[in-house]
């Protein structure tokens, strides 16, 4: 038994802690996937949010037959999914936090970063949404192609060549308006 299993086991008898350990275990990386696909840290947020109230809810019914990162992940794309299409939100840049100003860079570095980011988010933008999503969980949820293909209902091959595809357009699309 693994522990994400356990943890869904002790949730199901009532154990908040468990609910707890669930949500810090994997809220960074669901909140990355979100935030790629969003490009706004709020509706991210609240995207992140909604999959873990939803889960709690239903965790009495709740089967887990594979990884439950990959389940919270399919969630969270399915959630920011609804949330593209029915808000067709524009593009916002993202804020940089910096915890100490001598670690900050200088007011032409962030320029530089910020848009060199927003190249990328509006080239992501671009990509077909099979493409997009296989690149955000392959680099920002860190997941197999193979836990890719069960939540898209695709062959591994079909999902590496989505993947191929997306980074050879992506690839396209930045070298014409990087500059470095």
């Amino acid at each position: 038994m693994t522990n994400d299993e356990r943890l869904v086991r002790d949730c199901r008898a009532g154990n908040r802690e468990a609910m707890c350990a669930i949500y810090e275990r994997h809220k960074n990386d669901l909140l990355a996937v979100a935030r790629a696909l969003l490009n706004d840290l709020p509706a991210a947020e609240d995207v992140v949010h909604d999959v873990f109230v939803t889960f709690a809810e239903s965790v009495d019914t709740f089967e887990l037959t594979g990884s439950l990162k990959g389940y919270l992940a399919t969630c969270v794309c399915n959630r920011a999914r609804d949330r593209i299409r029915s808000a067709k939100r524009a593009e916002e840049k993202l804020d940089q936090d910096c915890s100490e100003p001598a670690e900050c860079p200088g007011p032409d570095q962030v320029l530089d970063q910020a848009e060199r980011a927003n190249q990328v988010r509006e080239a992501l933008a671009q990509l077909p949404d099979e493409q997009r999503e296989v690149i955000v969980l392959h680099f920002k949820a860190d997941l197999t192609f193979r836990e890719i293909a069960e939540w898209q209902e695709a062959s591994i091959n079909t999902v590496q060549g989505r993947y191929r595809y997306g980074l050879d357009k992506l690839r396209t699309l930045l070298k014409e308006k990087l500059t470095i």
